[in-house]
């Protein structure tokens, strides 16, 4: 019988065996497991359009689609003008942000409401393409009508968890029915597919990479907390970094990790404290690694902006235009 104390269970992962292929299907076999066990069968989307507004170069639709039968995903899509079933584009999924800001999702990254530095889907249009920004559970028009904000994220959370899921297997499925809805769209090359998230968008980035090869590249800002860091500086983070029973495999640079070989770009200030910097670095050189015995040392690369913290500065939106127009353009 182990004698180790209840504190110091997980303070360190293993570091699982990714170099070789049985190795990376092992862990991914383990990470699903872990998330909540095997996908379901994709359901009819049942695409809705509701509403369409004109705007300077490109219009936004509100659409919506089901993730799980009676799940509908209110969305807006972004297309620019001239994109057409007959000149049809790449497209950018994006995952909003958290930031403790419940009553925005989708509206922040279409430029409706929020942070300007935020409105990257209008920058996205504004460069040819087009642009889908769904709301996460939780967040916008998927609020709860019974509990408020942070309440009704910790209740699904907690639901997921009694259920023998996560949020994470959640958040996960319903950005794969996000890239159905853009197969779908006259307007959107389906072979040249790219997402981007800031904060929680990256974590969701992160999560999806090892589950969506319809995506060329990928692209996250600002947010690779390792269970290490986490536990070693008593962070509080959004729930799906949380995996249950995660920690006796491996870590979230691990998962990372089986993004590879698709080309995928991670951007961090050096001052946020949500991903310290010193375990930033070692997962960087984690996933690199996984990159390299993959063969494909190009297609991973980490951008740090040493005096920048949790922010979306222009050099980081610099690398991700830089990243997109390479491998969408």
């Amino acid at each position: 019988m182990s004698t180790r104390s209840s504190r110091e269970l997980g303070t360190v992962a293993p570091r699982p065996d990714l170099i070789s292929e049985q190795g990376r299907r092992n862990f991914r076999e383990r990470l699903l497991g872990c998330l909540g066990g095997p996908w379901p069968e994709p359901c009819d989307l049942r695409p809705q359009t509701h509403k369409v507004v004109e705007k300077s170069g490109y219009r936004i639709e509100w659409v919506s689609y089901e993730a799980e039968p009676g799940d509908r995903v209110p969305a807006l899509l972004l297309v620019p003008d001239g994109v057409t079933g007959g000149h049809p584009a790449p497209a950018i999924a994006v995952w909003h942000q958290h930031n403790g800001q419940w009553h925005l999702g989708k509206s922040e990254p279409a430029g409706l409401a929020g942070d300007p530095m935020h409105h990257t889907g209008v920058a996205m249009v504004q460069e040819g393409y087009v642009v889908l920004c769904p709301d996460a559970l939780c967040f916008e028009e998927r609020m709860s009508a019974h509990l408020r904000n942070g309440d009704y994220e910790r209740f699904e959370f907690l639901r997921y968890v009694v259920c023998g899921k996560s949020l994470a297997w959640k958040n996960i499925l319903d950005m794969r029915r996000a890239i159905d809805y853009l197969c779908i769209r006259p307007e959107v090359r389906a072979d040249r597919l790219g997402c981007y998230g800031h904060s929680m968008g990256s974590t969701h980035t992160w999560l999806l990479g090892p589950w969506e090869d319809r995506l060329k590249c990928l692209v996250g800002n600002c947010c690779l907390p390792t269970y290490g860091a986490i536990h070693r500086h008593h962070l509080l983070h959004c729930f799906p970094n949380f995996i249950p029973g995660l920690m006796q495999y491996g870590d979230t640079a691990d998962v990372a990790a089986l993004t590879a070989p698709k080309p995928f770009l991670l951007n961090f200030g050096g001052r946020d404290e949500g991903s310290p910097i010193t375990e930033v670095r070692e997962a960087i050189a984690r996933i690199a690694e996984v990159y390299r015995a993959m063969g494909v040392p190009e297609n991973f690369r980490a951008y740090i902006e040493e005096e920048s913290g949790h922010v979306l500065s222009l050099g980081m939106w610099q690398e991700a235009r830089c990243w997109f127009a390479r491998h969408l353009g």
